[in-house]
């Protein structure tokens, strides 16, 4: 017998397995006759049959071919079960036995030609490879509406506290437009600084400048001249508070709603926060989205690749990754499986998936963590003008004579450094929560004039009771206080501003005992949902956290005279005349402050200092029944403080220690400076009155509209010293 056996397996776009077994005698037909298209019909007719509709074996003649067909599941390999079962055959006198596996078989007599071709597709390795384009086209825009949908969900609301206080505002309601300038500047790239830039004055449309460009929100990846190549990778800096984070939300819900950046399609955004909480996983970029956003589990890796894709990580300043641009590998694929670290810096570089877009957010100091050579557009969160600010409170305050009142004591003579310092949104919603009780009340005498009495009396509303209108009638709660501050400070120490509830079991923190969501601390703590939809906890800001931190420590050295900062006194201090040196506590302070890279300690710096004077120690003792301290004279940690400024050329920490001077109440150098100033006599003027020349014109309450160099240059230290006020003038002669 001389027959030929040929097994065609063609895949069906329903994901079935046909396998066709031909069988004929030779000679064999010509190739035109065994043409796979042939088969073709043959599979339409025999489809029923991966539903069990039909016999999963069918066997038919196509000319003088015997032709047998089994229809096999793909994913087990196996015929349906009307198909169990065997049989023996046997074949004699030239007959033909057609079975795709033969076992035991006992042949005898001359077979000349037996000849096998399997033609199957190539091995499946996503499920959408076989999809046909239609559906494929449905997938794509499936993904797309559910991740916006998603986003807009997620960011329609702004959480001005926690979830668990009702404190939801429709983020459209209360969102201000923000002063947003393309180009950074180095008088406001100081951490933590509490001030207003001169460019954020309502006068300020009024300057033209080459360097610096107004940009509106939504327009930052758009070029913003003729002939400008659209950027790529945008970093956007500001001070802690001014606006980054909710910057993000509405750009990104603006997208989500289909009023912005349409020509965008998909948007994923990440914080550092999340993704501190995996930084020793090894996944790909693709595994990384997914688990984030499940919306966009049906995307194939082409898609990736052909779609036009935005990134954003917002708060690099609270990434602990090391972003190690020189010496981690070159990631190319977004399936390869990599670090966390190694996918970031190939993303920021450019090496994976290049044409993507990305967003980076940052505090000031932070951002020169990325090379710049990385950085096509650097732009600059500037906060509210005095305009914004008006409209900010008229939106948080319901009551309009509240609101007025508000502005007007922050507008007066006494408090006019506040003021001033309400172009950060944060420092404009803590005092409208801090201020709208007292003004209303009888504690008019009370009001706050430092950063420090401003958090304390937002501090003190927050931790009361819920059914409580009177703070001063309520309960202390000194214990519970003292752990949120050494969580606090433990987590700032790790460089931490998301933990979990072991974390807060450390500092023997019971979420249910202190009612920390229903009513005590409602809005200093939160709940929040992490990459891998775990339970993670914040404080609403790392500024209250640091004021927090500042807290414990302060009080920690008050009760057991322990100093918790590295310093060589670190320890028990032996007591100085009776009383506690709690200046060598302030000069630890002052030195780890100096000390750090990016100002992570400046406003930890700024709240002891401003906790240890005697207004914030008597409502410490009256509120919460802190043990207090008979302080001694302030001299000594002024005159330390002084020291470090005439030594001092960073502008941004010299700012820093005059804010410091502020805290303690002394403006002896500013007072000196603006004798000198006024008299026109500039030669007496020390490296330190230089620096204080430069701070007293920057926060003074009028624009500085010409700056006279002239009349003060004397040295290229003093030139160094005063060139944030060149930058900040309309004008320099």
């Amino acid at each position: 017998m001389k027959c030929c056996f040929i097994n065609l397996c063609v895949q069906t776009s329903n994901l079935w397995w046909i396998t066709v077994t031909l069988v004929f005698s030779l000679p064999a037909p010509s190739s035109a006759a065994v043409d796979q298209n042939k088969l073709v019909g043959l599979v339409k007719a025999i489809k029923k049959m991966k539903d069990g509709q039909e016999s999963s074996v069918k066997e038919c003649r196509m000319g003088n071919w015997l032709t047998t067909v089994r229809a096999v599941d793909p994913l087990t390999s196996a015929i349906p079960q009307k198909q169990a079962g065997t049989k023996r055959v046997t074949a004699q006198n030239g007959g033909v036995i057609i079975n795709p596996k033969f076992n035991g078989a006992d042949v005898k007599g001359d077979v000349n030609i037996n000849v096998n071709m399997n033609v199957q597709s190539p091995a499946k390795t996503d499920k959408t490879d076989i999809v046909s384009p239609k559906t494929k086209e449905n997938t794509i825009q499936r993904c797309h509406t559910e991740l916006k949908s998603y986003l807009q969900n997620k960011t329609k609301n702004l959480f001005q506290g926690t979830k668990e206080d009702g404190s939801l505002t429709p983020l459209n309601k209360i969102y201000t437009e923000l002063y947003i300038t393309e180009g950074g500047s180095e008088e406001v790239s100081g951490e933590h600084k509490v001030i207003e830039s001169k460019s954020t004055r309502s006068s300020r449309s009024s300057r033209s400048t080459s360097e610096e460009k107004k940009i509106y929100l939504n327009n930052i990846f758009e070029p913003l001249s003729n002939g400008e190549i659209r950027p790529q990778r945008v970093l956007t800096k500001g001070i802690s508070g001014i606006g980054k984070t909710v910057a993000v939300q509405k750009f990104t819900h603006d997208w989500a709603e289909g009023t912005a950046n349409q020509n965008i399609q998909y948007i994923f955004p990440f914080t550092f926060r999340d993704l501190n909480l995996i930084k020793d996983k090894s996944l790909s970029l693709v595994d990384l989205i997914c688990h984030y956003f499940e919306e966009v589990k049906g995307l194939e890796t082409s898609d990736y690749k052909k779609s036009s894709i935005l990134f954003i990580f917002d708060g690099l300043d609270e990434s602990i990754f090391p972003l190690d641009f020189d010496n981690n590998e070159m990631c190319r694929s977004v399936t390869e499986a990599a670090s966390v670290d190694t996918l970031l810096t190939n993303l920021i570089k450019g090496k994976l998936l290049h044409k993507a877009l990305v967003w980076i957010t940052s505090r000031p100091a932070a951002a020169s963590r990325i090379p710049p050579e990385f950085i096509n557009r650097v732009t600059e969160v500037r906060g509210f003008n005095d305009e914004q600010k008006e409209e900010y409170f008229q939106k948080k305050i319901n009551d309009e004579v509240v609101a007025q009142k508000i502005l007007k004591h922050l507008q007066s003579k006494p408090l006019r450094s506040l003021y001033i310092m309400c172009h950060i949104p944060l420092f404009c919603w803590i005092s409208a929560t801090a201020l709208q009780s007292l003004v209303t009340g009888t504690h008019k005498n009370e009001l706050p004039k430092t950063v420090t009495e401003m958090y304390t009396h937002f501090l003190i509303i927050q931790t009361k009771r819920k059914q409580q209108k009177d703070y001063e009638k309520g309960e202390p709660d000194k214990d519970l206080i003292m752990k949120l501050g050494k969580l606090a400070f433990e987590q700032l120490q790790e460089g931490n501003m998301i933990f979990n509830e072991n974390d807060l079991k450390g500092c023997e923190i019971d979420l249910k005992q202190a009612a920390v969501f229903s009513g005590v601390c409602t809005q200093i703590i939160r709940k929040e949902y992490g990459l891998h939809r775990q339970e993670c906890y914040s404080f609403i800001h790392l500024s209250v956290q640091e004021f927090l931190a500042a807290l414990y420590v302060l009080e920690t050295f008050i009760d057991s005279r322990k100093n918790l900062l590295p310093s060589p006194t670190k320890g028990k201090v032996a007591l100085k005349n009776g009383e506690i040196p709690i200046v060598l506590l302030h000069k630890s302070a002052v030195d780890m402050a100096l000390k750090s890279d990016y100002g992570q300690w400046d406003l930890f710096l700024r709240f002891l200092l401003g906790l240890s004077q005697g207004k914030n120690q008597e409502l410490l003792q009256k509120v919460f029944g802190f043990q207090g301290t008979h302080l001694q004279s302030n001299q000594e940690i002024i005159k330390y403080i002084n020291s470090k400024i005439k030594k001092q050329l960073n502008y941004n920490k010299i700012t820093n220690l005059f804010h410091c001077l502020n805290e303690l109440g002394d403006q002896t150098l500013v007072e000196q400076v603006q004798t000198y100033q006024s008299s026109g006599d500039v030669s007496k003027i020390s490296p330190s009155h230089w620096s204080a020349l430069a701070f007293v014109l920057l926060f003074s309450n009028e624009d500085l509209d010409v700056f006279d160099l002239k009349k003060y240059h004397r040295s290229d230290e003093v030139l160094e010293r005063l060139v944030p006020v060149l930058k900040a003038a309309k004008k320099a002669l």
